[in-house]
């Protein structure tokens, strides 16, 4: 099968490689029909995640249908179209048991980190059951795959652990894709105001279009003042960093309010300093970690509803062939206007 490896810093390409096989009786082989490029995927190419081998095959994303099962899957079939979760999990562990899939002591992020990944013809996906999810007959399936991480990572990460209220107002740091998924899901919680910051005006058009109701270009440096005369001196009540930089974290800590939330979905590479010179006397939380995707479900059901849009987060659709390509879009964001990419499997 071809697939899209890792082969260390700035090195990507297709290779040839062997369609992957049952290891264990829980696991489940799906032949990619979508898939996507996210931003830790860009990350992993600058070098930023070191758990990432040489050769792995990227992705943790998309949509597909079975292939094969183990002897122990009971939830699918062969056949059966199927939504891939960024995290895999047992289902049984400890973590599991209360939702922290992220954590699994089987799991976790795996996919295009420890394993490889969806950004290919095939790809294995362990603990099916628990790992996979239903892609309903009327679903569509390409805003099904903002399913996979993005829209779960706007909502537990950002939203839920911000701690996102009716009448806050809430700063988005960074509108890439997961930044612009954050304002889609906290409409819904009804906050007095959603502030997007970022340098590329396209974005935060988008933004604007998806609930934002401020807009800051911080390409001239300035949305800590720009923040500062909006909140009247105070900050915002939640920070949601979707960046993944120090510039980013430095903002967040410059314009939270007393009292507030600092909620980083951001994938950091590089070590941030904590200003607890400044930041003790704040009374500030801090929360930062993996997504879990146990609102994959609901998440699907208000889609459905029509409640979220999740497609209104593609910009560009590729051929599987043509990835490497769809990671030069991806990665010029401000050049080609692009968001979340959407690649076809046409091998097969």
């Amino acid at each position: 099968m071809k697939a899209l490896t890792y082969n260390g810093r700035g090195n990507i390409r297709i290779e040839e490689r062997p369609v992957p096989t049952l290891k264990a009786p829980t696991d489940v082989i799906v032949r990619i029909h979508k898939t996507t490029i996210c931003g830790t995927d860009l990350h992993i190419l600058r070098g930023n995640v070191a758990t990432v081998a040489n050769g792995r095959i990227l992705g943790h994303e998309g949509v597909g249908f079975v292939h094969s099962v183990g002897e122990k899957v009971r939830n699918f079939k062969l056949g059966d179209k199927v939504l891939i979760s960024c995290i895999t999990s047992c289902g049984q562990c400890e973590n599991c048991k209360i939702n922290f899939y992220g954590h699994c002591e089987d799991g976790g992020w795996q996919l295009g980190n420890t394993i490889d990944g969806c950004q290919a013809e095939f790809v294995r996906i362990p603990h099916g059951d628990f790992s996979l999810h239903p892609v309903p007959a009327d679903a569509d399936e390409e805003a099904m795959v903002m399913l996979s991480d993005i829209l779960p990572t706007g909502l537990e990460v950002g939203v839920l652990e911000g701690k996102v209220k009716q009448g806050n107002t809430v700063a988005v740091v960074g509108v890439g894709p997961v930044g612009l998924a954050s304002i889609m899901v906290a409409t819904e919680f009804k906050p007095s105001r959603i502030i997007a910051i970022d340098r590329d005006p396209h974005r935060l058009e988008i933004a604007h279009s998806l609930g934002a109701t401020h807009l800051i270009n911080n390409s001239d440096g300035t949305a800590h003042a720009q923040i500062a005369q909006l909140t009247h001196g105070k900050g915002v009540q939640v920070v949601i960093e979707a960046i993944g930089t120090p510039a980013g974290w430095d903002l967040s800590e410059k314009i939270v309010a007393a009292g507030g939330n600092i909620a980083i979905l951001g994938v950091h590479g590089k070590s941030v300093t904590l200003h607890l010179e400044e930041m003790w006397k704040r009374n500030f939380t801090l929360t930062a970690g993996l997504v879990h995707t146990f609102t994959i479900s609901s998440l699907t059901k208000r889609m459905l509803a029509g409640e979220i849009h999740p497609e209104r987060l593609i910009s560009h659709h590729f051929k599987l062939s043509d990835i490497m390509n769809a990671y030069d879009v991806f990665g010029n964001a401000a050049t080609h206007k692009s968001l979340k990419v959407i690649m076809e499997n046409d091998y097969n």
